[in-house]
């Protein structure tokens, strides 16, 4: 067992993989074009922002789970993993806290001008009066989108602060709003229109990807802030970037399209000479808090596969199968009794979509359930009763789907 950690964790987290093996190779500063070698001998492969292509995929034969240290697949090429069989994780919420102090900080920014301010006090300008107008956030209206770990606490922190929260996400209840001390809405837009400060903490999807559009901004109420630390996509950046020229609202990114790939080095960005937008470097979850947590969290996925084959936080699972029928099999815990009962199906072409076999207490005896895409004859049914040395009951049930 193989694994490569083509990702910056912190050193003292790596003791953690190297329980699971002596084949550990560290290699942080791995490159997409780098990957697209292939990985021969690498069984499980952890990265954070590192592409993962499908070129990556199909050239590292051995590669049976991808671990991204951090939320977003996005970097990962999905398709080309579930096609090969390969398991996605991932390991949510645990940057959570970083983002959302980070995001307290741009606010905190944006309200006080503090980049300009300081920005003058190196060019040697001294211009108080220009930054002695801010609002002030006690008493103002915190907007969020998105109620997941990150949004969560955002609220929490913005409580503190004294701020009335008022939050949409398509999960939310009244009751878990009520719970978390904010008021719930039913519509982004909603949001928008009330929200002095708004925050995006929604997943990058079909329906959120420009949800941020010209249109939605000027729902927002003149001089309003915006806050994105999710994903760039979200946003519709010519339309932001003319929103914040027009004095209309001030923004800051710590996310935007085409950012460098690279950890450092020149950029250039339509973005950057908008006045009245903070640009950050993608800095969210880049805490050392989080980094440590983020690395014992891909450890312990990987510490779970390799101990028990079992996959926490899978992305890329069917979410349905299909498939109607169950066929529930209690049978002596013995060798071949499973593959004498697929053998059977495989006669009448009924394909096994998942199988999940349970022991009994002693070890004697054990209970095979397997979702079954057709429904299987009687006679195969009369064929596998009729193993009295192997099966105790054969029971087939229709899902109420």
């Amino acid at each position: 067992m193989t694994i490569v950690i083509a990702a910056k964790l912190p050193e003292e987290s790596l003791h953690l993989f190297r329980e699971l093996t002596d084949k550990v190779i560290v290699e942080p500063d791995m490159t997409p074009e780098e990957l697209d070698n292939g990985l021969e001998k690498a069984s499980i492969l952890v990265v954070r922002s590192t592409k993962v292509s499908r070129t990556c995929i199909e050239k590292s034969p051995k590669l049976t789970l991808i671990i991204r240290a951090g939320a977003g697949v996005n970097n990962i090429d999905m398709k080309a993993a579930s096609e090969r069989g390969i398991y996605v994780a991932n390991c949510p919420g645990k940057n959570a806290i970083a983002v959302a102090e980070l995001t307290m900080g741009l606010i905190l920014s944006l309200d006080r001008y503090i980049p300009d301010a300081v920005q003058e006090s190196r060019e040697g300008h001294w211009n108080k009066a220009a930054y002695s107008k801010a609002n002030g956030l006690y008493g103002q209206t915190l907007g969020i989108l998105g109620m997941g770990p990150i949004g969560r606490e955002v609220a929490s922190r913005a409580r503190a602060f004294g701020m009335n929260v008022v939050a949409w996400s398509r999960s939310l209840t009244h009751e878990q709003a009520g719970a978390l001390g904010v008021r719930r809405v039913s519509t982004p837009k909603e949001v928008a229109n009330v929200a002095d400060v708004l925050t995006l903490h929604v997943a990058l999807a079909p329906e959120t990807e420009g949800l941020i559009s010209a249109e939605f901004l000027k729902q927002m109420k003149p001089g309003a802030l915006l806050v994105n630390t999710s994903r760039s996509e979200i946003v519709d950046e010519k339309a932001l970037a003319e929103a914040c020229r027009s004095g209309q609202i001030r923004a800051a990114l710590d996310v935007f399209k085409d950012e460098p790939s690279s950890k450092e080095g020149a950029f250039s960005s339509p973005l950057q000479e908008v006045p009245g937008l903070y640009i950050t470097h993608h800095i969210g979850a880049s805490t050392r808090q989080a980094q440590m947590a983020v690395a014992a969290e891909a450890a312990r996925v990987a510490r779970e596969y390799v101990r028990e084959g079992r996959v926490d936080n899978w992305i890329n699972r069917c979410d349905e199968t299909n498939s109607p029928w169950k066929l529930v099999v209690r049978h002596f815990d013995r060798p071949g009794v499973i593959a004498n009962v697929m053998t059977e199906l495989k006669q009448d072409g009924i394909n096994a979509q998942e199988v999940q076999n349970v022991i009994f207490d002693g070890k004697k005896t054990a209970c095979c359930t397997i979702q079954l895409a057709s429904e299987p004859s009687g006679q195969i049914l009369y064929r596998i009763r009729g193993r009295k040395d192997e099966v105790i009951s054969a029971d087939l049930i229709e899902s109420d789907d």
